[in-house]
């Protein structure tokens, strides 16, 4: 008999309901883990997507909005990184990473599990493809807006190192960077770039979750499989490939409106999410919304692989808690 499909991420049989906090303990340990592995490839992505920026280009060419003309690709600018600040350098923002996976992407692996229970099921006892997506959206809004403060504190401290010595936030963990931008910026400030981050996290929800729970729920009905190890990984695949074509220009966005300061008058080069993405391409071209699409590929997929695999054992070892 074929699987329901709204429940392809769910361990506990389903006569056995799941209590919420095991939905968001699950997802916070599964995300930390696999930030974890992935982290170097997310700081390369941002520094890809912040090459080219206005501060970048005051960087180089001593005036804003002048851009080198020939940005490195995914592997020179990983050795760039190791060149000029050694390998730890890739583990740069690593502390504020796993805060915001433990706050982040825990909130919305619990919010979608509320948010599948709530949604009324079709005749089938399963959730369609476009209610999946739906909660996935709900899922990505609320874990971004719980989750801005860590994901800003990562971004900053990840971008450091691209910075002059004297522009630098010498930032020493996470902790510190939250305390800072609130002691220097104001408490609004931890949700500067809150926008594209919940657009983002919305498409990229969506695309994980739904995607993730309807290649599994196809997979394991098509091949006659069981749920194990290797339907995971298919469907978690899919599911990463999906989320980095879909979520590039507004992650791309997000990294610059989380790093970018003030100019010699106080303004800020960018007003909004829609203002960098119409900026970036008409200063930079079209294409350049996709800078740093083959390190977001490469970290969303084995991310995906990773999160996914790991959120399923969690749930599998919290089955049997009350």
């Amino acid at each position: 008999p074929s699987p329901p499909s709204s429940n392809a991420m769910s361990a506990p049989p389903a006569s056995k309901k799941q209590a919420p906090w095991k939905g968001f303990l699950s997802g916070s340990l599964g995300a930390m883990a696999s930030g974890a592995v992935t982290h170097p490839i997310d700081l390369v992505k941002v520094r890809m997507q912040l090459y080219g920026s206005t501060l970048d280009g005051a960087r180089h060419a001593g005036s804003a909005g002048v851009a080198p003309k020939a940005p490195p690709g995914m592997m020179r600018t990983g050795y760039l990184v190791v060149k000029h600040e050694g390998a730890f350098g890739l583990y740069k923002g690593l502390s504020a990473s796993l805060m915001r996976q433990a706050s982040f992407i825990g909130t919305k692996f619990g919010a979608y599990d509320l948010l599948k229970s709530a949604v009324p099921k079709d005749a089938d006892g399963g959730l369609s493809f476009w209610k999946m997506t739906l909660c996935g959206l709900g899922a990505g809004a609320i874990g971004a807006a719980v989750g801005n403060p860590a994901d800003l504190a990562m971004v900053r401290m990840q971008a450091d190192g691209r910075l002059p010595k004297e522009l630098r936030r010498n930032y020493r963990h996470g902790g510190e960077a939250l305390a800072r931008v609130v002691r220097e910026e104001g408490v609004l400030a931890l949700w500067r770039g809150c926008a594209p981050t919940v657009n983002r996290a919305m498409i990229v929800t969506a695309s994980q979750m739904a995607v993730y729970d309807k290649s599994k729920a196809v997979i394991l009905k098509e091949s006659g499989a069981k749920d194990g190890l290797a339907v995971q990984t298919g469907a978690s695949f899919i599911a990463g490939v999906v989320a980095a074509l879909t979520s590039n220009p507004i992650d791309l966005a997000k990294s610059r409106l989380m790093t970018m300061k003030p100019d010699a008058e106080g303004r800020m080069p960018y007003s909004g999410t829609m203002d960098c993405i119409v900026k970036t391409a008409r200063s930079e071209g079209v294409g350049a919304l996709y800078k740093g699409l083959v390190p977001t590929a490469a970290r969303q997929v084995p991310l995906n692989m990773v999160r996914f695999i790991s959120v399923e054992a969690m749930k599998k070892l919290l089955a049997n808690i009350d």
